[in-house]
């Protein structure tokens, strides 16, 4: 079907609602800007003064501009060198909030049956302590490097960025035993695309343009809890 306006603030693409939510094994969220309300890098760079230099890159690569995701996030965490580790829980108690409906969106896929996956291109601090907030199965991120209580400006290990989040929906459909058309995939920028492409069901959360285009769901007002409205 074309695109239509299911309800208010809800655009529906490319297939008929409801469905429902027992028919898939597995959701996949994105963390930044889609489960919390902001972007931990630029709320960690605050803290040495240069959000507005990071906030740049971030928002260049959520749109789509900046290609190669692993390079973006490598230069943004290089400007983070010399923030004390302290800024991070300042960041998680102070700044960060659980997005609307993220915990009922949660609760009704594991009463469903669905597993529930984790994968940001952020950072470890925030993604075990936003899966353990909210109940989730499992959470993989980036581990930023700090040396004697400060960041080093470095990402330990290989960089989680959108093939490595696709890889890790198609590794948790392979290790449950479904098709990856049984999972349901939502975020909000460009390096969520891959992994929203193998989904059965991709949904945009207040997303940049491109990915809006590209999803079967967008929820352009209100909460994620809205998905519930055409996954029943």
């Amino acid at each position: 079907m074309s695109a239509q306006e299911f309800a208010p603030g809800l655009v529906i693409q490319r297939f008929t609602p409801p469905l429902a939510l027992g028919d898939f094994k597995a959701i996949a969220f994105d963390m930044d800007s889609t489960l919390i309300s902001i972007e931990c890098i630029d709320e960690i760079a605050d803290a040495v003064g240069k959000k507005a230099e990071v906030a740049a890159i971030t928002e260049a690569a959520m749109r789509g501009e900046i290609t190669d995701f692993k390079d973006s996030l490598r230069r943004r965490v290089a400007l983070l060198k010399g923030v004390p580790a302290e800024a991070l829980q300042e960041v998680y108690e102070q700044r960060l909030k659980i997005n609307p409906g993220a915990p009922e969106l949660i609760n009704a896929a594991k009463a469903a049956g669905l597993q529930t996956l984790l994968v940001s291109g952020g950072f470890t601090f925030f993604a075990d302590r936003v899966k353990s907030r909210l109940g989730m199965h499992e959470a993989h991120s980036n581990t930023l490097e700090i040396e004697g209580g400060l960041l080093t400006g470095h990402v330990l290990g290989d960089i989680v960025d959108g093939e490595a989040k696709k890889q890790h929906l198609l590794t948790l459909c392979a290790r449950i035993g479904c098709d990856p058309k049984q999972s349901i995939a939502v975020g909000d920028g460009a390096n969520d695309l891959l992994m929203m492409g193998v989904s059965g069901l991709s949904v945009a959360y207040h997303a940049k343009p491109k990915v809006r285009e590209q999803a079967m769901i967008a929820i352009n007002e209100g909460g994620l809890d809205r998905v519930l409205e055409v996954v029943r």
